[in-house]
């Protein structure tokens, strides 16, 4: 294969699945059964791709196979059929899903078995537009938009995880760009049955409207989609999985609490405060190892002046049942000892105009000033490559095995798609793989040596992270109410797009006064929302807040610095989530092998009661645990709805309730209303 438009090296066959186009795209022989379609201004392939699913691509000239993307290799052959149907139309029967291709070049998806439409392309006008358009940007590449009709009444749910505190995003636009707290994953989960996955990396946006929903990517080479139907979400998400890889089974010790704060300045630091959990006999999994412990941003390793015995800190932890997190950046300042190696190899993302930075960020070393920064290219092999030698000598090699890969956006003001040059290809065509990339590399290099599921705390994902031991949190969330609420919808958002290790800074991160009664309930409450959730995580920059970087640690954020009542509150909710552990983990590994989020929206279950599919502040934990979150200063009662089809008790009352039915319930500051499914075996004390 070329190099990319002759400026980057090419990939290795080893990363082709991301590779860049070369100058002349090679023809592909299309699969023994599919439908196809030609005119003057496209082509059109649809083949079986998985059980009840087809892969829908479509370019000006030729189908492509070498272009990077979500799906996971070609699956293993499924039973299809070829049809004739009214009017001259063209029939492809994949289990569930039948698509039907007019003469026209017109797609229905429809339900095999009583054929009820699912989906339909629509048309922008009835000479022109039609509902695949491509308009050229340069470089061969084009401005693509897909069109489907409109239904009243559909919902979609899914699409990566963000911010706007809704779960339904019917009547949304939803760019598809990473940005710290916006995670653009393309899937859609449709309440009419079927799922979809806009398989580009480009950056673009999904237009969910009344009158059309149309999905756009900036600058690609083909529109490349995936459908596929089920009986159920849960069977949706399966097919999901299939296609785009299985999360491994979470470790049960990171189901503990995992304790930071803004930073612990050193290492002894960090070892006082691991010191004082132990001395209180509260049950500690993780603690952080944040940034600014580096000498340079891109350095990736220790400041000596302040961690000057990181293997024996580790050993230490160590012999405390706690694992570090070791916070590692895809930045590299100008001022790094890698800088220039990584420059001169071209590991570095690439710039068509101007100079080669894209970010700036403080050093330390320089009291403070921020320095011009570039990011590594993790679509490049070597790349990744290079950034695991440093990685194993100056933190794998010392006991280091839990990374904290932060701001993997990656984070740039402004953002500048059209000016940079991934191995992958263009910016604007690729970018969105940047996270998933990363991952990947670390996620790669710890198998080799040895690891059985390695595990990275992100703060971005795309499709197919889930498959490389993401652990996705939600970003720098504000300290609100506001921001709790939305943080329901932004972790059910995510597992419905297939990330199941989910994660929130409990008290959110942009502030938090420990002192202040109102932030003390915030935090009971999240705390309590958190206990449910697949990771559970102290994280923020409290008060006093200074500049960053300061020669501070920021603000007191453990368990004991929020006065006696918080903290008796607190503990015996952590408490909790020790019982819990064992269920959690049962559900981690249904996760991984039905593709089922740990937290899921009512409906997930209980599709066949309508009212399940409205409710967006309250979820499910596994299948037996029914949460209602308190997002309100000074709420001590809220409404519950308890789907149809089961019974549920409550847990503080041992109160029975039948399903299908609003009820009150007691939220007394020491807890939050949680029900269980009448029948489930639940070795738990919940608070009462």
């Amino acid at each position: 294969m070329s190099p990319p438009d002759g400026t980057r090296p090419a990939p290795s066959a080893a990363t082709s699945d991301a590779a860049g186009a070369g100058s002349r795209p090679p023809a592909t022989s299309p699969p023994a059964v599919c439908l196809e379609f030609g005119d003057a201004e496209h082509v059109l392939r649809v083949e079986p791709w998985g059980a009840d699913s087809v892969r829908v691509r479509s370019a000006r000239h030729r189908v492509r196979d070498d272009l990077p993307g979500a799906l996971s290799a070609p699956p293993a052959a499924v039973a299809a059929e070829l049809g004739v149907g009214p009017h001259g139309s063209r029939i492809l029967t994949v289990g569930r899903l039948r698509v039907e291709l007019s003469p026209q070049g017109h797609l229905r998806f429809v339900r095999t078995q009583d054929g009820t439409e699912l989906l339909r392309e629509s048309v922008g006008h009835f000479a022109w537009p039609g509902p695949r358009t491509f308009t050229p940007v340069g470089g061969g590449r084009y401005q693509l938009d897909q069109r489907f009709a409109s239904c009243d009444g559909e919902q979609f749910f899914g699409l990566g995880q963000h911010s706007h505190g809704r779960l339904d995003h019917k009547h949304m636009v939803i760019d598809l760009v990473q940005r710290n707290g916006e995670v653009t994953i393309p899937f859609a989960l449709s309440s009419r049955g079927y799922g979809l996955l806009w398989n580009l990396p480009a950056v673009g946006r999904v237009e969910l409207a009344a009158n059309q929903t149309r999905w756009v990517a900036d600058a690609a080479d083909q529109i490349d989609y995936w459908i596929t139907t089920g009986p159920t979400p849960a069977g949706i998400m399966a097919n999901y999985a299939d296609a785009t890889g299985h999360a491994p089974v979470l470790p049960e010790w990171a189901l503990g609490l995992w304790q930071s704060r803004l930073r612990y300045r050193t290492q002894e630091e960090l070892l006082d405060v691991a010191r004082e959990y132990r001395r209180r006999e509260l049950p500690l999994s993780v603690i952080a190892v944040d940034f600014f412990h580096w000498p340079h941003l891109g350095d990736w390793r220790f400041d000596t002046a302040d961690w000057p015995d990181p293997a024996g800190m580790v050993a230490e932890l160590a012999g405390m049942g706690v694992r570090p997190l070791l916070s590692v950046w895809p930045s590299v300042s100008v001022v790094s000892e890698n800088y220039r190696p990584m420059r001169d190899e071209q590991l570095l993302l690439g710039t068509e105009h101007g100079q080669p930075f894209q970010h700036v960020f403080p050093d330390t070393q320089v009291g403070g000033e921020p320095l011009p920064v570039v990011f590594y290219d993790p679509t490049d092999e070597r790349a990744r490559d290079y950034i695991w030698s440093r990685i194993k000598r100056n933190y794998y090699d010392l006991g280091f095995r839990l990374w904290w890969l932060d701001a993997c956006e990656p984070e740039m003001y402004p953002e500048q798609f059209g000016n940079l040059r991934y191995a992958a290809g263009p910016g604007r065509a690729v970018a969105n793989l940047y996270p998933r990339e990363h991952v990947r590399g670390f996620f790669e290099h710890m198998r080799a040596e040895g690891e059985d599921v390695p595990v990275s705390l992100v703060r971005s994902a795309w499709s197919g992270s889930q498959a490389y031991g993401a652990a996705l949190w939600s970003g720098d969330i504000p300290a609100t109410f506001e921001a709790l609420a939305a943080q329901v919808c932004a972790g059910l958002s995510a597992g419905l797009s297939g990330i199941p290790w989910w994660t929130t800074d409990i008290g959110g991160f942009h502030g938090g006064d420990p002192d202040d009664p109102d932030y003390r309930e915030l935090l009971i409450r999240w705390f309590q929302f958190a206990v449910f959730c697949p990771l559970l995580r102290m994280h923020g920059h409290r008060e006093p807040r200074d500049a960053i970087p300061a020669d501070r640690s920021g603000g007191p954020n453990e368990l004991w610095s929020y006065g006696e009542d918080a903290y008796r509150i607190l503990t015996r909710q952590l408490r909790l989530r020790q019982d819990l552990r064992a269920y959690l983990h049962r559900q981690m590994v249904a996760a991984a092998d039905s593709g089922a989020p740990v937290i899921r929206p009512l409906f997930f279950d209980f599709p066949g009661d309508p009212a399940a599919w409205t409710v967006e502040d309250q979820f499910l934990c596994g299948p037996d645990l029914l949460i209602a979150p308190v997002t309100r200063l000074g709420e001590r009662r809220r409404q519950v709805y308890l789907p149809a089809g089961a019974d549920w008790r409550a847990s503080a009352t041992g109160t029975d309730h039948a399903g299908g039915q609003t009820i009150t319930a007691d939220a007394p500051l020491e807890r939050i209303p949680v029900f269980v499914r009448r029948g489930a075996a639940m070795d738990v004390v919940f608070p009462g």
